[in-house]
């Protein structure tokens, strides 16, 4: 059964016409006014409340984690370590050496003695970390951006207007007055890399004032912007080229896959760290709009990151799989399938995800 969407000014009537339609053709009535609400649930300054009353903090990231949950999670513990509370990051042995400047300082152990779960950039119960599985019901805070987030926190503060979780945090820095170069900096790194640099389609006016405000705390942005943007290793270059040489077309061209198996992994011997944010490789290409990353995982599984332009909703794609994220970066786990068939399930979500939006 279609939906039924009803459009209209403030005050017009949506909500009592559309509860009238739903009883009478026996459909759900969800009014977005309240969704959303529900969906966002606390704003930033309730969370610094929150915050400031509690204490023994553990900080949980996700699986595989990127810039944006790892910086985020090390800008939060040193906040929280200058206001006087306790507080770590519950170690994540899947950062790579990129990254693993900014925690390691903040790693604590399973065992450590804790009174407040906060997660950040954590958007999935399938994201949790192995050893952070037993928390999956156990967050007392979730702080995140995307509007996939499964509503598991038993406090939330959600922002999917936000380009990065590094947003809500100088934010929450602000209100906190904690906005000092040791927070800035892995927030900087958050911010930047979850928007490539400042160029992704997600990034919005507010994103930039975020990085100004970050970078006026006199930070050394301009070496972050190198170790992170303008620095490759040879192998990663190598690994490009050959990622150039084999990646497949198709949608008359505008679909473009990359796929990087573990028998390309072996015979280059490539580390995590060599294949961080492959998924911008093929977006790169002319005349694409919708790039599909195939990284095959050591057990087998087909970790799946799809960049779309306006004519696909990656969300709806990876959904459909699973998965999800935003609209134009999204990502899924395809288990128990080779190559043919993981790229034949992705390309039949895409087209159907494109085929509900014509």
């Amino acid at each position: 059964m279609n939906n039924i969407v009803l459009c209209g000014f403030m005050g017009c009537g949506k909500s009592t016409v559309g509860k009238n339609i739903a009883r009478k053709s026996g459909r759900k009535f969800l009014d977005m006014d309240s969704y959303i609400e529900e969906k966002a649930g606390m704003t930033v300054s309730e969370v610094a409340a929150y915050l400031r009353a509690h204490d023994k903090y553990l900080i949980l990231t996700h699986r595989r984690p990127d810039g944006d949950t790892l910086g985020c999670a090390a800008a939060l513990c040193a906040m929280l370590r200058q206001m006087g509370k306790t507080a770590g990051i519950l170690y994540n042995r899947e950062t790579t050496e990129h990254f693993e400047q900014y925690v390691e300082q903040y790693w604590v152990a399973d065992d450590f003695d804790y009174e407040t779960v906060v997660s950040v950039d954590l958007a999935a119960l399938s994201l949790f970390p192995d050893n952070a599985e037993m928390f999956k019901t156990r967050v007392d805070l979730a702080i995140d951006h995307h509007p996939s987030y499964e509503g598991f926190g038993k406090e939330s503060c959600v922002h999917p207007e936000c380009a990065a979780c590094g947003e809500i945090l100088c934010e929450l820095a602000q209100e906190l007055g904690q906005l000092t170069p040791e927070v800035a900096l892995p927030l900087y790194v958050a911010v930047s890399t979850d928007t490539g640099c400042f160029v992704y389609s997600n990034v919005t006016a507010n994103t930039h004032r975020v990085a100004a405000a970050l970078m006026e705390t006199g930070i050394d942005y301009k070496a972050a912007n190198k170790l992170h943007f303008r620095t490759k290793s040879k192998k990663r270059l190598a690994l490009e080229g050959e990622l150039l040489r084999t990646m497949e077309f198709y949608d008359e061209d505008r679909v473009v896959i990359v796929a990087v198996p573990q028998s390309l992994q072996k015979s280059m011997a490539l580390s995590e760290a060599d294949m961080e944010d492959l998924a911008s490789l093929g977006g790169l290409v002319e005349g694409t709009d919708c790039a599909v990353t195939m990284k095959e995982t050591k057990d087998g599984a087909w970790k799946i990151s799809v960049r779309t332009g306006a004519r696909v909703n990656a969300t709806k794609a990876c959904a459909a799989l699973g998965g999800g994220g935003h609209r134009a970066a999204s990502g899924c786990l395809i288990e128990h399938a080779d190559y043919e068939t993981a790229r034949t399930m992705i390309l039949n979500a895409i087209a159907e995800a494109v085929a509900e939006e014509a």
